[in-house]
């Protein structure tokens, strides 16, 4: 499965990419935001990635002008309940403090708060001012209970990513142009029925355009 709008694409995590995850996961840089600051093992990363590759939960390596960057997801996804928790890290210190990360964020709010009517929420720790700043600008709001947590959890829904978020959606969009987002399903996603669970899923009133061509569908969406 591969999302893209323009330079940005979103490819979900592999067998052959956790290792790379693993590697940059480890780094001071990334794991001094995370609640589990260990050294990953190679054994504890294969036995995390069998509990994330299914239905339930998205990954995907972001990739700028075909350069591996970071990792962004959807984990834990309740379909009953429309939710789902979110996260994204960047590895690349090039694209670390520029519009790239925010961009990632609003293109992956697009499919998953208005596509597919996901309540979203996030987990930042109370030390992580510029997570916190960027997510409140987003739309996400702290939940009650949570304000002397250190780990603290952040939710958002459809209505405050729309309102919140409004302004910084036309500013950071018009940085990458136009560009329909496109989301492509690959020939496994077909195989293991991937392909077929997530169409259904979807909000087909946004979607602009289809094309099947021998059963792989491409779909084509406006932002909203």
């Amino acid at each position: 499965m591969l999302i893209s709008k323009g330079n940005i694409v979103f490819r979900r995590l592999t067998h052959s990419d956790i290792e790379l995850v693993r590697k940059h996961r480890n780094s001071n840089d990334v794991s001094q935001f995370m609640e589990f600051k260990e050294i990953i093992t190679p054994e504890m990363q294969e036995k995390w990635f069998k509990t994330i590759d299914n239905t339930y939960n998205l990954y995907f390596i972001i990739e700028y002008k075909g350069e591996k960057i970071g990792l962004i997801n959807g984990r834990d996804i309740d379909w009953d309940n429309n939710a789902m928790e979110t996260g994204i890290f960047i590895w690349d210190k090039n694209y670390l403090n520029t519009h790239i990360p925010m961009i990632a964020v609003l293109i992956f709010g697009e499919l998953g708060v208005m596509t597919f009517g996901l309540t979203a929420y996030a987990r930042i720790l109370k030390s992580n001012h510029r997570a916190k700043r960027y997510n409140k600008l987003l739309g996400f709001k702290i939940c009650e209970g949570q304000e002397e947590k250190e780990n603290q959890l952040y939710k958002m829904t459809k209505e405050t990513y729309i309102s919140k978020s409004k302004f910084i959606r036309g500013a950071f969009l018009k940085l990458i142009g136009n560009d329909d987002t496109i989301l492509e399903f690959e020939e496994h996603d077909n195989l293991n029925g991937f392909a077929e669970f997530f169409f259904n899923k979807l909000n087909n009133g946004s979607i602009a355009k289809i094309d099947d061509r021998n059963g792989l569908k491409t779909l084509y969406f406006k932002s909203q």
